[in-house]
């Protein structure tokens, strides 16, 4: 038989307790506590980030797709970390170059994951040198000359 919890007027100091203890064992609240998700998170919990690209990658997709996304890898500036960015839109990768700054945010995926077919590629690319990719891929405006 189990323990039974404490019930009656003055339980409630002990209800509070045996409750916060017993939370430990759900791992979404374990998690959550002790800032998991945020420490192995190279954006450390933040919605975006900037980088500078290191160099241009073509990552193929997962079955039963067949095909090479086009995707830039880069190194954060606010702790030096590297991750892979895939770049939206048709043609995108021709206007970005090395050593270009770009912005990323989450690809939206499930909970913080990857993307539909892309393997391990977590965030998008949406500006490159304080310019909209998606303006620079429609052709409304230019990337600026350094």
């Amino acid at each position: 038989m189990g323990r039974k919890s404490p019930i009656g007027e003055f339980a409630a100091r002990q209800l509070h307790t045996k409750r916060k203890r017993l939370l430990w064992s759900d791992s979404y609240y374990k998690r959550k506590a002790l800032k998991l998700d945020i420490k192995s998170d190279p954006l450390a919990g933040s919605p975006q980030a900037r980088g500078i690209v290191l160099e241009k990658v073509g990552v193929e997709s997962k079955q039963p797709n067949s095909a090479i996304r086009k995707c830039v890898r880069i190194q954060l500036i606010k702790n030096g970390k590297q991750v892979t960015a895939f770049l939206p839109g048709d043609g995108a990768l021709n206007f970005i170059d090395e050593h270009d700054e770009v912005n990323v945010e989450g690809i939206g995926g499930s909970t913080g994951g990857a993307m539909g077919d892309l393997p391990g590629v977590r965030w998008q690319v949406y500006k490159v040198n304080d310019v909209s990719l998606n303006e620079l891929v429609y052709g409304r405006k230019e990337k600026p000359r350094r």
